[in-house]
């Protein structure tokens, strides 16, 4: 669901901080709302599930599957006959799907 509280707080606090134009007011803390609703303010934090191509929603067998299908294309041992700079990106995106499966799996636990 859309989030839409932010527009709305934002449009009255605009209008009542701009007193001598309360409509540019409203304007401007609609637009300042509408960033806060979709999120441009927010500290990107690592998404585990974006990192395996998926959504929160995703269940286990979805995960797992994934989880294989990307460690099968980007292990460093597929590409241990290759360039040092290809090696070291292969080792660095295996990783960071590692650290992600890893943080999947510890999250689902608590659940």
């Amino acid at each position: 669901m859309k989030r839409w509280y932010g527009k709305l707080l934002g449009f009255f606090a605009g209008a009542a901080l701009f007193r001598t134009n309360p409509l540019f007011g409203a304007l401007v803390g609609l637009l300042i709302g509408h960033a806060f609703d979709i999120d441009w303010f927010r500290l990107r934090r690592d998404n585990p599930y974006a990192a395996l191509g998926l959504t929160s929603d995703a269940t286990d067998a979805e995960v797992d599957r994934a989880y294989r299908r990307l460690m099968s294309q980007y292990h460093p041992d597929r590409v241990a006959g290759a360039a040092a700079e290809l090696r070291q990106q292969a080792e660095t995106k295996a990783r960071e799907i590692n650290q992600a499966y890893d943080r999947i799996k510890t999250l689902r636990q608590r659940r």
